[in-house]
């Protein structure tokens, strides 16, 4: 099975999933000032998740209500409403206070004449939403350079260590493009928010396509010390195929499960899960058909051949 042959296949079709999301952060960018539709954790504002006993008023009455409550001080209205489960909704609207959803609340069980189950509420400002933001930056360019460190130490027995430190974060970068660019579609098309568990997904898959990234590297590690003389690119391939079997199993074993949940896990966690589901493949993928490929066009030093045939390419 000769999977490194095809390297260049591979980061095309890399870049076949990679560009069209960039092409819908360009296009969020547009809409609302950010690649990403933010949720409240990230711009600040409202949510309330409520659930009814009785009948489910429309989406338009939920809005309509709060256009009742919005005032200059609080300008609620225009709130994005979601159905949530057959009897719920999703609620956001910009910052409002305890009273004020205390009010809305009691006038929602009086005028549809429902016992009403407030499931969720959560209010953030502006300035703390800002603050996430930063945070987030923060944590996933910390999360990257400890790998890198991580990696470049733990390597350091081989010759060239720091390459497999970038291939890692090159495979790592692919797949936080990847779960970016599946969240801004989402988002432009179904109106998904990124929050604070979008978040903690994507530092999930990080966590994952690194763990598998160093499981082939540390193969590669071992076979370079026990076959010396067997071409570079061969011993990676044939690292590749001694841990493609663990590889998959591990990965479709997490996948399987999430698979589950997003049928059955209910409303509140399915955007989660999703996005997590699309990390966990795309860092199973990466690990495999970029991670170490990469490491063999470094070996090569391929570029140059690129760059020598433009030089030898007779004139037009």
């Amino acid at each position: 099975m000769n999977i490194i042959k095809n390297r260049y296949v591979y980061f095309f079709i890399s870049l076949l999933v990679i560009i069209p999301g960039i092409i819908f952060m360009g296009l969020n960018l547009q809409k609302s000032a950010s690649p990403l539709i933010l949720g409240v954790d990230f711009r600040g504002g409202s949510l309330l998740e409520v659930q009814f006993e009785g009948a489910r008023p429309l989406n338009a009455e939920i809005g309509k209500l709060y256009e009742e409550f919005s005032t200059s001080e609080e300008p609620i209205a225009d709130p994005l409403v979601q159905s949530l489960g057959e009897d719920g909704f999703s609620i956001r609207s910009r910052t409002m206070t305890d009273e004020t959803k205390g009010k809305i609340v009691a006038e929602m069980e009086s005028r549809f004449s429902s016992k009403v189950i407030v499931l969720n509420f959560t209010s953030v400002s502006a300035s703390v939403g800002a603050e996430v933001t930063r945070a987030a930056g923060y944590a996933i360019l910390l999360a990257a350079a400890a790998i890198l460190g991580y990696i470049w130490w733990a390597f350091r027995s081989v010759e060239h260590a720091y390459r497999y430190g970038t291939a890692a974060i090159i495979a790592m970068l692919h797949d936080v493009l990847v779960v970016i660019g599946v969240e801004a579609i989402l988002g432009y098309l179904l109106g998904w928010e990124a929050d604070a568990l979008f978040l903690t997904a994507l530092l999930t898959v990080i966590g994952f396509s690194v763990h598998d990234t160093i499981v082939v590297f540390d193969r590669v590690r071992e076979n370079s010390l026990i076959y010396r003389r067997v071409e570079y690119e061969k011993m990676v391939n044939h690292s590749i195929v001694q841990t493609l079997d663990r590889s998959i199993t591990t990965q479709l074993t997490v996948m399987f499960t999430l698979f589950a949940l997003v049928l059955f896990g209910g409303d509140s966690i399915r955007h989660f899960v999703i996005i997590l589901l699309v990390g966990i493949f795309s860092g199973t993928y990466s690990s495999i058909f970029n991670a170490a490929p990469i490491l063999v066009v470094w070996e090569n030093r391929e570029w140059t051949t690129w760059f020598k045939r433009k030089e030898e390419a007779p004139a037009a």
